[in-house]
């Protein structure tokens, strides 16, 4: 679970995600998954399956399928997300930058004074 919240920290929350909303979102996924690494798509609802588009998208989750024949001769396909762990942990291990760490590139423009700012606007009017 803790590895997870990292995870979600290091790709959500740069993405603008309040940390009591990842810790929720954290808790929701693993309600799912339990002590397993994989669940069943059709368990989930489509609100469910959005969530996990998502996670898909930021790496956290992929699907798998599996084919079984049916004693009527059919096959049927069942669809799986799996725990993408490694990438978890991964994430989890990496250093998340806090929100009062300054980026050098765009502190640039914060040591620009209101002259230059003034001068590039009139320059565009004319």
């Amino acid at each position: 679970m803790e590895e997870l919240v990292s995870a979600l920290k290091s790709t959500l929350g740069k993405k603008g995600m309040q940390d009591c909303d990842i810790e929720r979102l954290a808790d929701y996924v693993m309600s799912f998954f339990g002590y397993t690494d994989a669940v069943i798509d059709n368990r989930l609802t489509s609100e469910d399956r959005d969530v996990f588009y998502m996670l898909e998208e930021e790496g956290l989750v992929t699907t798998t399928e599996e084919e079984v024949h049916l004693k009527k001769g059919k096959m049927w396909r069942i669809h799986y997300w799996i725990l993408k762990k490694d990438q978890i942990f991964r994430l989890a291990a990496m250093p998340i930058k806090k929100e009062d760490e300054v980026d050098e590139a765009a502190s640039i423009y914060d040591n620009m004074s209101r002259e230059v700012w003034a001068r590039e606007t009139n320059s565009q009017v004319l």
